[in-house]
């Protein structure tokens, strides 16, 4: 008959001191670790939400910049397009001739006083013009049509000068040039009517050679060596216009294609005048 014993209890052994200093520092590291872990996490995401921070702010600064670059520049291009386009022909009466009673109007009452009338006027300008020549203008242009009736290649305005005052004046008339590119002066003409009757303005050639008279010509001195400021295309003085009295003026300009200096180089110029009205002896 067998016998049994009783069952053995496992009973845990005690730690050394050994294997207990091992125990903590294990524990130490594990700690360690979890602790740089959420640390290194806390550093990371402050460092990315300064970054985020650094390019909004560089993107609005971007956006302010690019802002103002586009308003300089198209500011620029508003001024060159009012250089270039804007005021080819200004027609004003001075400070002098205003006191006396001079006024300029596009068209006249029935009763042939001036319309609406005013110190200064201007005429649209014409853009993209090719060459024409003197034949191929209306016969009508003094009679067509008061204020602006450009053509497709030339310029044309009719306006009227009045005496509204109560004394007979002597008045003085002249056009300048108040702008010229790539010597387009060189070949322009201007034709102006006055009370109908015609006068072809325009410049000597270069050299010297004489240039086809269709109407009565007036020649100018032109060149680079001409001050702006002292190129006159037109002189005038009329004497002993009455009270009620008005004067009629038609100018007209092209590029004549007969002139010896309508050539390439002149392509994509402009030609820019001011006409002044002033009595005599009163300073313009």
């Amino acid at each position: 008959m067998p016998v049994f014993g009783k069952k053995k209890v496992n009973t845990p052994e005690p730690f050394t001191p050994e294997q207990l200093e091992k125990l903590t520092d294990q524990s130490t590291v594990q700690v360690s670790r979890a602790g740089s872990s959420r640390v290194f996490n806390r550093y990371s995401a402050r460092r990315d939400s300064k970054q985020l921070a650094s390019t909004v702010r560089w993107k609005r600064r971007l956006g302010i910049i690019l802002g103002v670059s586009v308003a300089v520049l198209l500011l620029l291009w508003f001024i060159s397009w009012l250089l270039t386009t804007i005021g080819d022909l200004v027609i004003s009466v001075e400070n002098g001739a205003a006191k006396e009673g001079i006024v300029i109007s596009e068209s006249l009452k029935d009763d042939g006083s001036a319309k609406s009338p005013k110190l200064q006027l201007s005429a649209k300008n014409v853009t993209e013009v090719t060459n024409i020549t003197y034949d191929w203008l209306p016969t009508n242009l003094d009679t067509e049509k008061d204020g602006e009736h450009n053509g497709e290649n030339y310029l044309a305005y009719t306006f009227y000068l009045t005496n509204s005052g109560t004394e007979t004046l002597d008045y003085e008339s002249t056009l300048k040039f108040t702008g010229i590119a790539k010597n387009a002066d060189e070949a322009l003409r201007v034709l102006i009517y006055k009370n109908g009757e015609p006068t072809v303005y325009a410049q000597k050639n270069r050299d010297g050679s004489p240039l086809e008279e269709v109407v009565n010509f007036e020649f100018v001195e032109g060149g680079e060596d001409l001050n702006l400021e002292d190129y006159i295309l037109l002189n005038d003085l009329t004497e002993g216009i009455k009270p009620g009295e008005t004067v009629k003026y038609t100018i007209v300009t092209w590029i004549e294609g007969n002139d010896p200096e309508c050539i390439n180089d002149i392509m994509g110029g402009y030609v820019k005048m001011q006409w002044f009205f002033n009595v005599e002896d009163e300073e313009l």
